[in-house]
């Protein structure tokens, strides 16, 4: 008899925490959600997950503070930031806490069971990803900024040290994959 794996979604919106719940159980996972810092790591005192996903922002929290509480826990847990924004500087370092992944919104279920389940060398590219372009790595570091001074441009293109109309520019252009 094979006992179902655990996770735990550890994500503040609550229709996507619900709808990841529901669907990892749906698949036969025994899936529990926790919508705070706080609150994930009491569920996860009380039984170490085996996986967890966890929301890069929960709240005013951060889920980089989460990887690495669940880290001390259990440090075989396996662990996939989720996040509504990509950055390399973020995703480098939920890795360097112990997370195997990182994913951007929206990604599904079976995205982030994908994820889950890689292999665990991670030099491993048989995924047949292609590493991002430099237009791409760009477009991700504009947003990245965009995104931390609210959406203002102008602020945007003065962290960037480019003229905001270049900034304009750049932005009614997104890189083609």
């Amino acid at each position: 008899m094979t006992t179902a794996p655990s996770i735990l979604v550890v994500d503040d919106d609550v229709p996507l925490r619900t709808h990841l719940v529901r669907a990892f159980s749906d698949r036969g996972w025994e899936a529990r959600g926790a919508a705070t810092a706080e609150q994930a790591i009491e569920v996860a005192a009380e039984a170490s997950p085996e996986h967890a996903v966890v929301d890069l922002r929960i709240g005013s929290d951060s889920g980089l503070t989460v990887v690495r509480d669940l880290m001390r826990i259990d440090a075989t847990t396996r662990i996939v930031v989720l996040t509504g924004y990509g950055s390399i500087a973020t995703a480098t370092r939920a890795v360097r806490l112990g997370a195997i992944d990182y994913l951007t919104k929206p990604a599904d279920c079976d995205d982030l069971i994908a994820a889950l389940r890689q292999s665990e060398d991670p030099l491993d590219l048989s995924d047949g990803e292609s590493p991002l372009t430099l237009a791409e790595a760009e477009w991700e570091h504009i947003n990245r900024v965009l995104t931390d001074c609210g959406g203002n441009v102008t602020h945007a293109a003065a962290k960037l040290g480019i003229h905001r109309r270049s900034l304009q520019r750049k932005l009614q252009r997104p890189p083609k994959r």
